[in-house]
């Protein structure tokens, strides 16, 4: 009932995942991101604990494969979850036990990986993964974006989805970008024009985290 894409852009080191489902509020207890170290997609019969399990294996040195290896060895249940990850390198690992659900299916590359569950088909990872590789050089909010939409043209989930996020993450120790839409028709669509709005604002938040006295005005009444 998820399908999902973790990546880093390989100029700018920035990490990104976005993730959808039928289940209401999917973002909160799937994607997880920190910025120096990596992403961790852990979905399916989801355990949240192991998104920032992956993020504190990847930051003591592990690459993605070992992180994964070690979260295998490690975590209780492992067969019902299935877990994507991207590490500074830009490496990718992925794992489906087999509790998965329905049709389940991972595709990856350098940069990116894509992972889901209950799908229509099993090549919708593939095309998540093939959108992404289609626009290198672009923001990877914007193409984490249409990587998403690429999944859901392609088949998406076997039912219908309602709830989607985007998380994306670089240099600060918070989310530059954490979108949710939990509880949608068309939820996909709904974070797309969620990120059109959000994305021209994005660093001026950060600078007035860092340096209110030089940040822009909010250009709202009484603002000076």
């Amino acid at each position: 009932m998820t399908f999902s894409i973790a990546a880093r852009c390989a100029s700018t080191g920035r990490f990104a995942i976005a993730v959808a489902s039928s289940s209401p509020a999917v973002a909160a207890r799937c994607a997880f991101a920190r910025a120096g170290v990596g992403a961790v997609s852990t979905q399916n019969i989801t355990d949240p604990r192991l998104g920032p399990r992956g993020l504190d294996l990847l930051a003591g040195g592990a690459s993605a494969a070992e992180a994964l290896d070690e979260l295998r060895r490690t975590a209780p249940d492992i067969e019902y979850r299935q877990l994507a990850l991207v590490d500074t390198q830009g490496q990718t690992a992925a794992f489906s036990g087999s509790g998965s659900l329905g049709v389940y299916a991972i595709a990856r590359d350098q940069d990116v990986v894509s992972a889901g569950n209950l799908l229509k088909h099993d090549g919708v990872p593939a095309s998540i993964v093939a959108e992404f590789h289609a626009t290198p050089g672009q923001d990877i909010g914007d193409r984490i974006v249409r990587s998403m939409q690429a999944g859901l043209a392609a088949g998406g989930e076997a039912g219908p989805i309602r709830s989607a996020g985007l998380l994306i993450v670089d240099k600060v120790s918070w989310a530059v970008a954490d979108l949710r839409v939990d509880w949608h028709d068309e939820p996909i669509e709904e974070l797309a024009r969620l990120w059109q709005v959000w994305r021209p604002q994005a660093d001026a938040y950060v600078t007035r985290a860092l340096n209110p006295g030089g940040a822009p005005s909010y250009g709202v009444p009484g603002d000076l």
